[in-house]
């Protein structure tokens, strides 16, 4: 059975670690969303082999309350795409912190961002394939 949840330690939260992503991963965007990823290789510690970070910007949505309830709709898509990704990463050894950045000025609905970030996991999916870490296996 499938574990659709999305616990705090899948959540990318050290600073260390963020700036790493920023300043050593790849981007690329897919709209409504950027997409920085960092690829490395498995590590035993870790117990989730990806951990993500959202962000909308306050210079689009100037209301806290439309940041986060986009923020929460990211989190929920992402949530119940997140199986066939672990499975990915599990079977190439590699971990993954990623960063999903919402791009769009306006508020699309979930439907449109759930079809986005299935396009997301696809295009990661190969990046990794491509990456010399996902050759290995």
């Amino acid at each position: 059975m499938k574990k659709y949840t999305f616990k705090k330690e899948e959540r990318l939260c050290s600073k260390r670690s963020i700036d790493d992503l920023f300043h050593n991963g790849s981007s690329f965007v897919v709209y409504p969303f950027r997409i920085g990823c960092l690829i490395k290789p498995a590590n035993p510690e870790q117990n989730f082999p990806a951990q993500v970070i959202t962000s909308v910007p306050k210079k689009r949505f100037k209301k806290a309350v439309d940041r986060n309830a986009l923020k929460r709709l990211m989190r929920e898509c992402y949530r119940l795409e997140k199986p066939q990704l672990y499975s990915f990463l599990q079977e190439h050894s590699v971990n993954l912190f990623l960063a999903i950045q919402y791009v769009s000025n306006d508020k699309l609905p979930y439907e449109t961002l759930k079809n986005k970030l299935k396009l997301v996991i696809a295009k990661l999916e190969n990046e990794i394939s491509k990456s010399d870490l996902g050759k290995s296996n």
